[in-house]
């Protein structure tokens, strides 16, 4: 697969995930064109690249079909990385607008990639896709990708994203797309929320340890509840492996190392140097356990995570810290 010259598409890419792929990208020499409408998006996260001569970035609403047609001409790869989304205690509490607004994205890039004959489309979905009833316990059967069907995801943010997967096979089977989906698992790293209720766990509980005293770690039910946690650059390089693979399938795109959300916080803690002792609030705690079976990943890409969570906090937890200096918060 070629990548030095291709005319990439990157959606959502002033987004926790789609900067750094953006990044990653212009580092093996795409010409990269990255939208976002800038609702969950920073400028922040995108400022070091506007003056890159091959980086270009359009404010766009993907909702609107033509929007998308606008996005995808005359681009080689489409990363459609745009979704209305946030941590367990936002999707837990939107319902309607998470459905309407991604399944009108997402049905809209794949038929705008449809006809402009890209050569790959990349679908960023979610280990929310698997089965409520295969994650009741916090000592959970790490997940295959043939787990998700019988369905049952616990959330609509999950079922979307199912729905969107299904919708890419038949693009695949009916017009020749070529489809490559990742299932992604607790992505974490410099540049994630960790304040509003789109931030999830990792970013939070950053966020209170460096606030400590003024805020407090707040654990959400009792804590025993468990997920395992992917550094942000090992999730890149699992995208890269994927974009290259012949496989038009599903993979788990995560760390296979289970961990509870007391043990989380216990590391962040620790990381802080300070004395903390955690709060427990009533709160959503999705399901009891996730995790995620990388054998397919092994199998077919040769992936697997290479950043251990200590190391990942640590890279996180002094990337929040400069973040709230350079902000004038502390």
């Amino acid at each position: 697969m070629e990548w030095k010259g291709k005319k990439v598409l990157v959606t959502g890419g002033a987004g926790f995930i789609g900067s750094h792929l953006c990044r990653r990208l212009l580092s093996m020499g795409c010409i990269v064109t990255a939208v976002d409408n800038m609702l969950t998006g920073s400028y922040k996260r995108i400022r070091d690249l506007m003056t890159h001569p091959n980086f270009r970035f359009l404010k766009l609403d993907l909702r609107s079909f033509d929007n998308c047609m606008k996005a995808v001409k005359g681009h080689d790869y489409v990363f459609h990385l745009a979704a209305n989304m946030g941590g367990i205690g936002f999707i837990t509490s939107v319902g309607a607008d998470v459905v309407h607004d991604n399944i009108l994205m997402n049905i809209n890039m794949l038929e705008a990639s449809k006809r402009e004959n890209v050569e790959l489309f990349f679908f960023s979905s979610s280990a929310c896709v698997y089965p409520e009833e295969k994650q009741s316990t916090p000592n959970v059967a790490p997940l295959k990708e043939s787990d998700a069907i019988p369905a049952n995801p616990d959330t609509y943010y999950g079922w979307e994203k199912l729905f969107t997967e299904k919708a890419c096979e038949a693009y695949h089977k009916d017009y020749g797309l070529n489809v490559k989906i990742a299932r992604f698992h607790n992505v974490y790293g410099p540049y994630n929320r960790y304040k509003d209720i789109r931030a999830k766990v990792i970013g939070r509980f950053i966020y209170r340890a460096i606030m400590y005293p003024k805020l407090n770690i707040e654990i959400w039910g009792t804590g025993e509840q468990t997920r395992s946690f992917l550094y942000i650059d090992d999730a890149i390089d699992g995208i890269i492996a994927i974009s290259e693979s012949d496989y038009n399938e599903p993979f788990n795109i995560g760390s296979d190392r289970l961990i509870t959300i007391n043990d989380l916080a216990k590391l962040i803690i620790e990381v802080s140097g300070k004395d903390i002792e955690p709060v427990y609030v009533p709160g959503p705690i999705g399901v009891n356990g996730r995790n995620a079976d990388l054998t397919l990943c092994r199998k077919k890409l040769g992936w697997e995570p290479k950043i251990s969570l200590e190391e990942g906090i640590r890279r996180t937890y002094e990337w929040v810290l400069k973040d709230l200096r350079e902000s004038g918060e502390i």
